[in-house]
């Protein structure tokens, strides 16, 4: 559809661009731990690596990749979602591809690096910021149900990619994977991508231009004017949080819910009452960060982290086990929703690109922590419930200084 047939539908396009946001957000699944992870034992069963190596690899992919982001926000600020998305796109496709010819650990490591860059890191950004800058007074509840559709969509990535590694091999996957999203991201990039509603005559929430009052359009700041505030780093510190300790138990939860007496089958299950959990979440939140300020919103996410590690350290029954998956969901979907919706109430959203990319680059490094973090504490305490109770300070910690905030987190 031409940018002029739009206008002249008189349909509001943003809610076509947050459907194709999902999309796109959801195909990023094998750049994520999640499309990863059923890759693993056939990656260190032949290139003959040891399982630390290929965590080590992924380790040095990750934190390596969320360096480039704030580059690549600052790129999408200045050269539009509808370039960015399509760059995007071709990017991850051909890294994809080349990780069908990985052949040992420095190979895996950089292939690491270009499918976390261009995947979690990049094309998650791009449809994140595509999102943000069609809605205004909405945009808690929108973010919220972009962060939900992109679970649901994604939670069916692990599964798909196994029935292809089982039809063709774990080689020829990479380049089918590859392929889709070529035929997919790519096209949505280039033909449903619009950069701003200005291009199309419209402002944010779908009024025509000067419709909407001056005195409630942001004043935009720039990443260094934003950097220099302290609501910028309390609101990072309360993301990267989450994301720390969220993929901590992730990452850990079979042996976690195993020491509770769950076999390997009943702790995998227990994704899914954590997705409910996010998807509930996240709308929820959503729908919150269009009435409440920081103030209270940061403290309320970082009590449903309270929660989760309380309940992580006292896992004694079905009830508690499955409250521990639906609470640890929460955790995340409630942190999503909240930061991407902060962030531009504060800041404005002409360079929110480039602030969302810093603070995506905190947030993917603590993601890349918090496993090793986790379990280097449970060495030291002994236990995974000792090492939950330690880590609740962090959060706590946090929720602390955003009351204490006062006047900088009112908005």
């Amino acid at each position: 559809m031409s940018e002029a047939s739009v206008v002249s539908s008189r349909r509001f396009p943003g809610w076509r661009i947050l459907g194709l946001a999902i999309v796109t957000a959801a195909l990023t699944g094998p750049g994520q731990t999640i499309g990863v992870s059923v890759f693993v034992d056939h990656l260190i069963d032949d290139l003959g690596l040891t399982r630390s190596s290929v965590s080590t690899a992924y380790l040095i992919g990750t934190l390596t990749a969320a360096f480039a982001l704030p580059v690549v926000g600052r790129q999408i600020d200045t050269r539009g979602v509808r370039l960015g998305m399509t760059a995007v796109g071709i990017g991850f496709a051909v890294s994809l591809a080349l990780m069908s010819g990985v052949g040992g650990f420095i190979t895996l490591a950089a292939g690491f690096v270009l499918i976390r860059l261009f995947g979690q890191g990049s094309l998650t950004l791009v449809s994140t910021v595509a999102v943000t800058l069609w809605f205004r007074s909405r945009r808690g509840f929108v973010l919220g149900l972009l962060a939900t559709g992109t679970g649901m969509l994604m939670s069916l990535v692990p599964i798909a990619s196994n029935a292809i590694i089982e039809a063709v091999g774990w080689r020829t996957a990479w380049l089918v994977l590859g392929g889709v999203i070529a035929l997919t991201v790519v096209p949505i990039g280039w033909f449903g991508m619009i950069d701003r509603p200005s291009i199309v005559g419209l402002e944010p929430d779908g009024g025509e231009i000067g419709a909407v009052e001056q005195s409630i359009v942001p004043t935009s700041a720039t990443r260094g004017e934003a950097i220099r505030t302290p609501r910028f780093w309390i609101l990072v510190a309360a993301t990267s949080s989450v994301g720390m300790l969220a993929t901590a138990l992730n990452f850990h939860q079979i042996s976690l819910l195993g020491d509770a007496g769950l076999n390997a089958g009943q702790a995998a299950a227990m994704f899914l009452p954590q997705f409910v959990g996010t998807a509930i979440a996240g709308v929820a939140f959503g729908w919150l960060s269009d009435r409440l300020t920081g103030r209270t919103l940061i403290p309320l996410s970082m009590g449903i982290l309270v929660s989760t590690l309380l309940l992580a350290a006292n896992l004694g029954s079905g009830l508690t086990i499955a409250a521990y998956a639906l609470t640890l969901g929460a955790a995340g979907g409630a942190s999503r929703s909240v930061g991407s919706t902060l962030m531009p109430r504060w800041f404005g959203t002409d360079h929110i690109g480039a602030i969302t990319g810093l603070s995506t680059l905190v947030g993917v490094a603590s993601t890349a922590i918090g496993p090793v973090a986790y379990s280097l504490a449970r060495d030291v305490a002994g236990t995974y419930e000792t090492a939950s109770l330690v880590f609740v300070i962090l959060p706590l910690t946090v929720a602390a200084v955003a009351v204490g905030a006062r006047h900088r987190l009112t908005a």
